[in-house]
């Protein structure tokens, strides 16, 4: 594969120290979201490693891509997802019971095709997105969802104000840990805040990452890898107050922090969610340590119960093209020689190739035409969804790898 430059951080990214310790090298790859309609066409590749800060304890990716490489033109789409749209009423109810009465103006940052502020609009509320990738905000847009496509910031949210006021309610789902000047998303949320409004923030869980190995959660659009403690320094450095925390089903674990301009006490879900942290050990050095030797130990495991498999002459397919699937299958060294395809539903990823791995994308229909054996359960945090879509539309019965949480499992499917 070619390669093409990407900036190596020197310092961290929160606390610009120079006291950075690399965790886990997982190679150099290409980047998740790549998709190709040529399998012969080349990609650039980029080291992949996280590292730690001495100093503050977070846990980041060594590289920087430039975003406009990741972000412009995207293949994740959340309304594919049914998880992903049932969560959506959930998480609309929870900012709403946090926020003042009446009818709200709220803002998404990193919007994609508006599953989640659809929510909103049936609730007759006022609602803008702001996501970067055109192909995507414009499918929001014929859907309905006012969707301006830009990287959101302060000058944008400065822009935003002035047209159309300050916001009731600003939230941002798994992006905070996408963009490398997080200061400034997060500078642009307060701006666009009204002085009584609610901000709410979703990020992958760190400590979920580290107790149950979400090593394929490690993407170069994953910048941070956030705890409670390093949200809610990024927040009070902006004048910001942290004051409590839901639980989140998507990507296999993740915490949603509400925040305010006005200081609110924390609640005591908040205060335990943070004890329970520490506890943890996820801003210290040794858990992450232990970390890297169980992801090399993982990596060993699941090649050997792929490879064993194909050896017995069982067809076997992925299920799942999502980004971190690309991580787990470069890292582990399953492609072509081993999965015949991959199945998705999002029919923007039909027919292209995974990259670095070379494995044609295809829709459920076509893939279980070949009567697999075995499956390959890339998404398995949509693990139960998945399983009743097989049941209900498929009627297959084999064998499941479930790759993850903790060791790689096989299950008998019936």
């Amino acid at each position: 594969m070619t390669t093409h430059p990407s900036s190596t951080i020197v310092a961290c990214r929160i606390c610009e120290s120079e006291k950075i310790t690399p965790v886990l090298d997982l190679g150099r790859q290409a980047l998740a979201n790549h998709l190709r309609r040529e399998r012969a066409d080349t990609l650039p590749t980029y080291p992949l490693i996280i590292c730690r800060c001495e100093e503050c304890g977070t846990i980041q990716l060594t590289e920087t891509v430039a975003p406009e490489n990741l972000f412009m033109d995207y293949v994740w789409v959340t309304g594919t997802s049914d998880g992903a749209r049932d969560y959506s009423r959930i998480f609309c109810k929870r900012l709403v019971s946090r926020c003042q009465a009446g009818p709200l103006f709220v803002i998404e940052i990193a919007s994609n095709d508006g599953t989640f502020l659809k929510r909103f609009v049936e609730r007759g509320d006022c609602v803008l997105g702001v996501d970067p990738a055109q192909n995507i905000a414009a499918m929001a847009e014929r859907d309905g969802v006012r969707t301006l496509p830009e990287f959101f910031g302060l000058e944008v949210a400065k822009g935003i104000v002035e047209r159309s006021g300050e916001a009731d309610a600003v939230f941002a789902r798994n992006v905070i840990p996408h963009v490398a000047n997080a200061n400034d998303v997060v500078a642009g949320m307060a701006h666009c805040l009204k002085a009584d409004g609610t901000g709410a923030i979703e990020f992958h869980r760190a400590d979920v990452i580290l107790e149950e190995l979400h090593y394929d959660s490690i993407y170069h659009e994953h910048l941070y890898f956030h705890s409670l403690h390093s949200i809610g320094r990024l927040l009070s450095r902006l004048g910001l107050t942290p004051f409590d925390v839901t639980m989140s089903p998507i990507s296999g674990g993740s915490f949603v922090v509400y925040f305010s301009k006005i200081k609110r006490p924390p609640t005591h879900v908040f205060t335990a969610a943070v004890q329970a942290e520490d506890a943890l050990g996820t801003g210290r050095a040794e858990p992450w340590q232990e970390f890297a030797r169980r992801c090399k130990r993982h990596r060993k495991s699941l090649l050997s119960i792929v490879e064993g498999k194909k050896a017995q002459g069982k067809r076997i397919i992925g299920y799942g093209a999502s980004a971190r699937s690309s991580t787990m299958l470069n890292y582990c060294g399953i492609d072509s020689r081993l999965l015949d395809v991959i199945v998705d539903r999002a029919p923007l990823k039909h027919d292209t190739y995974t990259p670095g791995t070379d494995v044609l994308i295809v829709p459920p229909d076509r893939a279980f035409a070949l009567k697999p054996d075995v499956i390959l359960l890339l998404a398995w945090n949509f693990r139960d969804e998945i399983f009743a879509q097989i049941r209900a539309e498929h009627g297959w019965r084999g064998q499941v790898i479930v790759p993850l949480p903790g060791d790689p499992t096989v299950i008998d499917f019936e």
